[in-house]
């Protein structure tokens, strides 16, 4: 079996889906947790200069989503068929979108104005995308919904509430954290420093 370790940030930010995707999968893995002062020094060594990355039996990856795409796939979590894949990844590439517009370096007002200002159009869509399903895709859970989960945590631990306006997202963040593999992750990740 292959040798795993993430090298990530003390923070759950792009890192916690290869994490959920790690604990889903009963996969054991270094959680490698820099801390920012010790950034500078270990940039020069990453690809691209960007976390996270995992290291695979010595040999580093970088680019989360890609990461992801592989560990999911390991998991039978992009869907049962090409069309359910397109669907997940469509879904994951438009979650992320957003993510990346998110102000996370600007000041709280920034990001609240942002929030009220982008995030409807997002939710909107998202939940209409869910409808009365329990999962995005399909009848099983997908990456898709995993990432969803961690990037709402992201964005409620700077905009407390965001979502609150979309019931049937919230109810997904909770069959997500449900999930016995994830529900054990949760329960002993260490704290997050963001």
């Amino acid at each position: 079996m292959p040798s795993y370790k993430l090298i990530y940030f003390n923070l759950e930010g792009r890192g916690e889906i290869l994490r959920y995707l790690f604990s889903y999968s009963n996969i054991d893995f270094e959680d490698r947790r820099v801390e920012f002062a010790d950034w500078p020094a270990l940039k020069p060594t990453i690809p691209y200069g960007q976390l996270p990355v995992v290291e695979i039996d010595g040999v580093i990856y970088n680019q989360s989503l890609a990461i992801g795409r592989y560990l999911a796939k390991k998991a039978g979590l992009t869907g049962k068929s090409d069309l359910d894949e397109i669907r997940v990844d469509a879904l994951i590439d438009t979650i992320d979108d957003f993510f990346s517009k998110f102000p996370w370096m600007d000041t709280e007002k920034a990001k609240k104005e942002f929030m009220e200002k982008s995030s409807p159009q997002l939710l909107a869509y998202l939940e209409k995308t869910l409808g009365n399903n329990p999962w995005f895709v399909g009848d099983s859970a997908t990456w898709a919904d995993f990432f969803w989960d961690t990037c709402a945590d992201s964005f409620e631990s700077y905009v407390p509430g965001f979502a609150k306006d979309y019931p049937k997202l919230l109810a997904l963040k909770e069959r997500v954290k449900a999930i016995p593999t994830i529900a054990a992750w949760i329960k002993k990740r260490p704290k997050k420093s963001q």
